[in-house]
């Protein structure tokens, strides 16, 4: 049961990771069809790493909250 939850976790990151990888390359002007593809594989890590990050820092401010701490007082 945890190996599925756990290819699930990293599908669900990894669609996310693609779909914010092509906004940025439209914001950056360029086209994913101009990209090599190790280069939109940088791209897509870059944003798998963000939301990884964003999910352990969203975790900890629920762990803090469920305890009663704040970061702010």
């Amino acid at each position: 049961m945890l190996t599925s939850v756990t290819k699930k976790y990293h599908k669900v990151l990894r669609e996310k990771a693609i779909s914010r990888a092509k906004t940025r390359i439209v914001l950056a002007g360029r086209k994913a069809e101009e990209m090599n593809e190790e280069d939109l594989e940088v791209v897509v890590q870059e944003e798998e790493q963000k939301i990884k990050s964003e999910v352990k820092e969203k975790g900890l401010l629920a762990v803090l909250a469920l305890l009663g701490i704040s970061l702010f007082g």
